[in-house]
């Protein structure tokens, strides 16, 4: 099985970095994990809602071009399921027995993920209406993924 995950905008933090980079290490004993992070668009101050569709679909072209035809594609958007960890860990386990190799995850940019790629997700998955910096998301997605396999495992770490 091979996880990608797909983000608009660069990780800049140092401790988000290692924080992701811990969860990855942990996670590379039951999968390959792809971090990618795409360049996002300048949202000038104020912009109009046509040039925010332009932006997300500059940005959705991007993200497009990362996702295989194959690919189960779990975009996270604040309209989407939300699930516990315990169901989560199952949707991961469903996802592998239902024939798919490759699991993609994708977090827009600050202004979310245009319709098209919505429509491409074979999931919409949100942790909550809580807004969270794409940054910090990618760090709690990661977790998340690794505490999905532990549970799997009937490991403590869950606990």
């Amino acid at each position: 099985m091979k996880i990608k995950v797909i983000t608009v905008g660069k990780l800049k933090e140092k401790y988000l970095k290692d924080g992701i980079a811990e969860y990855s290490k942990r996670l590379s004993r039951f999968t390959k994990l792809e971090l990618i992070e795409l360049v996002d668009e300048k949202t000038p101050d104020k912009a109009s809602q046509a040039e925010n569709e332009q932006i997300l679909e500059k940005e959705a072209q991007r993200i497009m071009g990362k996702i295989a035809d194959r690919d189960y594609v779990i975009a996270l958007a604040i309209e989407g399921e939300q699930f516990p960890s315990e169901k989560f860990s199952q949707i991961l386990s469903d996802i592998t027995v239902r024939g798919f190799s490759d699991i993609t995850f994708v977090i827009g940019g600050s202004l979310g993920l245009a319709p098209i790629v919505k429509k491409r997700a074979n999931l919409l998955m949100s942790f909550g209406k809580l807004t969270l910096p794409h940054q910090l998301m990618k760090l709690v997605l990661v977790e998340q993924i690794y505490r999905a396999f532990m549970i799997q495992q009937g490991s403590p770490y869950h606990k």
